[in-house]
């Protein structure tokens, strides 16, 4: 069998080197248009700054060592043109030497990826506007820090944020331009104000709510103006604004592309011709939690098709790919930002009603030196239904996260989570790990043992109940900043003061991240009071109120 591929870098080179260890006798050929065939492009962003100290580090296998270990024929500087599907063959150039050709396959996998977007702006042609997606595109920006100093972001995603991390760690001066009311649009605007407050540490000025309008040069600097009438003038802008997949050559072809843009496969990774196949950024799939159609470019995703896809050509048609979960993690500092599954924001869109718990915990036992806290969020349906998570912090999140993920894939509910038996060293975790409390907490609101409000309804809840706002903090921590209107009880002190409270009142209780709020609800409710809970505690009202 003569299998081609169009692209490498993970879903590409993931399917040809399993194509070899399935069998010696295919025939593998990759086409790549650039000069490299197999590159870590989410590392792209850590040579800027220097933290990968090494470019080489970031290229995986060149088409030598595919075809010393593997026997491969990689071609790079190579770009298909055309595929005929009736011949069952494509057309390829070698941008090297202009030469022109035809190539015959028995099985065909598009691999293309996807494009940054650039929007038909003003002057976005500008030769001081840079994307990033690949090596070259690394290497113009690594040049251009060499003698300048002052960058604009446009885009507050994973690589917008990644670029301007790194370019401040270059000690460089940023500004970073979001449409968006928050950066890091898979998760909520309560997690994502963590980062928020993180950036105002690191200088980064965050301009939220605005985007661009067009860009001007200006000799040695280019001007990017604002749709809020404002502009800035800066030596260079790096574009990071999303990106979406490549699909000229599969519409050309004919091929059936989904709701989304991407090109639309079945659940065996095959497009409307059976006899090619697709993976990775340039593919649409369903969300594993409501089945919708969504475009997910992340590496795992397309490292897990191009093994399914080698497998079904070899194999038939075994292999379904179940959908994606989009679990991501984003490094920013000191912080790590994580989510699975969907997020508030989606779930209000389709109109699918959920409920929340938010706890936060140190990632390993407190009394052991070193311990962080992290914030995280559950989210699920009223009957136990985990849609996903979200978790903020210094240490740990990953963990978390990947157990809510593995829960979710295990087909786990929220009453599960206390049940899941995690190792314990006062190093490492706590006899109960966050996961295990975030199960509590959603079982709790199920059960109706504990009411919950979340952070943007807050407000309209203490006023339709005519509400005591109650801080059940220290009155050191309470003098040090308290929601408005609210009165101080210490948790201590509550029982010896319950007669000095109004039963027929309802109260919205706070402590500073929410055991002690659990803890005085318990008590008021056990004594014939309705109280409700605040969701996350001051720490979380102070970053979304900031």
């Amino acid at each position: 069998m003569k299998i081609l591929i169009v692209g490498g870098v993970a879903g590409g080179a993931t399917a040809a080197t399993r194509l070899r260890r399935l069998s010696e006798e295919n025939e593998v050929i990759i086409f790549e248009k650039g000069q490299y065939v197999s590159f870590a492009n989410c590392g792209l962003p850590y040579h800027i700054s220097g933290t990968i100290d090494k470019r080489d580090a970031l290229l995986l296998q060149t088409p030598e060592s595919l075809k010393e270990r593997y026997n491969l024929d990689v071609r790079v500087f190579t770009e298909v043109l055309s595929i005929y599907t009736d011949e069952k063959k494509i057309s390829v150039k070698n941008l090297q030497t202009g030469e022109i050709y035809l190539e015959d396959y028995d099985k065909l996998l598009l691999s293309p990826g996807a494009e940054p977007i650039k929007p038909p702006f003003e002057g976005i042609d500008s030769d001081k506007i840079y994307t990033l997606r690949n090596i070259p595109d690394m290497d113009k920006i690594v040049a251009k820090t060499k003698n300048a100093q002052n960058f604009v972001v446009v885009g507050g995603g994973f690589i917008g944020l990644e670029v301007a991390e790194n370019l401040i760690e270059a000690g460089k001066s940023v500004k970073l331009v979001e449409l968006g009311n928050q950066v890091m649009a898979p998760v909520d605007f309560d997690i994502a104000s963590f980062v928020h407050e993180k950036a105002k540490q690191k200088n980064l000025e965050l301009l939220l709510n605005v985007g661009v309008d067009k860009f001007n040069d200006k000799g040695e600097t280019i001007e990017v103006f604002l749709n809020d009438g404002t502009s800035l003038e800066t030596d260079a802008v790096i574009l990071a604004i999303g990106v979406k997949p490549e699909t000229k050559l599969a519409v050309e072809a004919g091929l059936e592309i989904g709701e989304t843009r991407g090109i639309l496969v079945n659940e065996f990774m095959q497009t409307s011709n059976p006899d090619i196949y697709a993976v990775g950024d340039a593919i649409e799939v369903a969300h594993y939690i409501n089945n919708k159609k969504v475009l997910i470019p992340l590496a795992w995703p397309a490292n897990r098709q191009g093994r399914i896809v080698a497998d079904n050509i070899v194999l038939g048609n075994q292999y379904k790919y179940t959908g994606s979960l989009g679990s991501s993690i984003l490094k920013f500092f000191e912080l790590s930002v994580a989510s699975t599954g969907l997020n508030e924001k989606t779930l209000k869109r389709f109109g699918i009603p959920y409920k929340t718990a938010i706890v936060t915990r140190g990632h390993h036992a407190g009394y052991y030196p070193g311990a962080k806290n992290m914030v995280l969020k559950l989210i699920f349906d009223e009957n136990g239904k985990i849609f996903g998570a979200q978790a903020v912090g210094e240490d740990g999140v990953d963990k978390r996260i990947d157990v809510i993920a593995t829960a979710i894939k295990g087909n786990l509910t929220v009453y599960d989570l206390p049940e899941i038996e995690i190792t314990y060293a006062p190093p490492f975790n706590s006899a109960k790990d966050p996961v295990n409390i975030a199960g509590y907490a959603a079982e709790n609101i199920l059960k109706g043992d504990l009411e919950m409000v979340n952070y943007d309804e807050f407000w309209d809840f203490v006023k339709e109940n005519d509400a005591v706002i109650l801080d059940v903090r220290t009155s050191k921590e309470f003098s040090g900043g308290a929601i408005e209107g609210a009165i101080n009880i210490n948790v201590d002190d509550l029982r010896a003061n319950l007669e000095n409270l109004d039963r027929n009142k309802v109260y919205a209780i706070y402590c500073q991240v929410g055991l002690r709020g659990y803890l005085a609800n318990r008590i008021m409710r056990n004594n014939g009071f309705r109280a409700v809970n605040l969701n996350g505690g001051y720490n979380l009202w102070s970053k979304v109120q900031s």
